[in-house]
């Protein structure tokens, strides 16, 4: 069902509501917070207790969740607001019951975004938001084994907190591959202005890689933006579509 978007009485456009028994209340709470000036976010969408069961494997793959999230992300887009944690928390939701069926099926996601074919290459790298994209498996089934990329060309960063809720689980899933954090070009960030994704793109600059693969593993569109901005056009530059 299509509906008009009104704020104080001011007509901004058009929308699809979702086809479930959450989305009218969606759509009160999000017109509410905005026409307010509160701040936007996820919260709107879930509670504490909602957004922790999230966090695991949902029967049905959490179809309706998923639906109610584009639906705020469509009205961030028509309303000028950011909706960051929410394109965050929908990939991960997506990962999470990819996951619980399969591993994660990264080639079918990875895109060549700077040229139309790709062209021959002597050498790969991968750049890994470990912190957003922990599907470790499904990253050396489907690009470091079958590109070979040496543990040289392979750069991972994490800010301290991160660092401190999953290395454990980082260095777990590693083992089964007989490899550590350590293993790799691995950046403990600085809280603040030296983030995991500023530190990926510096390295990348500094690589000024030529002739490669380069595999940019992220769901940040800003971050995708940048490496894409920033790649030689001799390079074939992958994203997650």
């Amino acid at each position: 069902m299509t509906t008009d978007i009104k704020i104080e009485h001011k007509f901004r456009g058009k929308i699809e509501l979702p086809d479930n028994m959450y989305a009218k209340d969606v759509f009160f709470r999000v017109k509410q917070a905005y026409a307010n000036h509160e701040k936007m976010g996820v919260h709107l969408l879930f509670n504490k207790q909602k957004l922790k069961h999230l966090e695991s494997y949902q029967k049905g793959g959490a179809e309706a969740e998923l639906e109610n999230l584009d639906f705020y992300i469509k009205l961030g887009e028509i309303l000028g607001f950011k909706t960051e944690d929410a394109t965050k928390l929908k990939n991960s939701i997506l990962l999470i019951n990819d996951n619980a069926h399969s591993h994660f099926n990264i080639k079918k996601r990875l895109k060549l975004i700077n040229k139309e074919k790709k062209t021959p290459v002597k050498s790969s790298y991968l750049f890994w938001d470990i912190e957003n994209f922990s599907s470790i498996s499904s990253i050396f089934l489907d690009i470091i084994e079958p590109y070979n990329i040496r543990d040289k060309n392979i750069y991972l960063a994490a800010n301290p907190d991160s660092l401190y809720l999953k290395k454990a689980e980082w260095e777990a899933n590693l083992y089964d591959y007989g490899k550590t954090l350590e293993s790799f070009n691995f950046i403990k960030c600085d809280h603040g202005k030296d983030v995991a994704d500023d530190v990926l793109l510096d390295r990348y600059k500094k690589l000024k890689a030529k002739d490669a693969n380069v595999f940019m593993l992220t769901f940040d569109r800003e971050l995708k933006e940048r490496f894409s901005e920033n790649a030689d056009e001799s390079c074939n530059l992958y994203i997650m579509g």
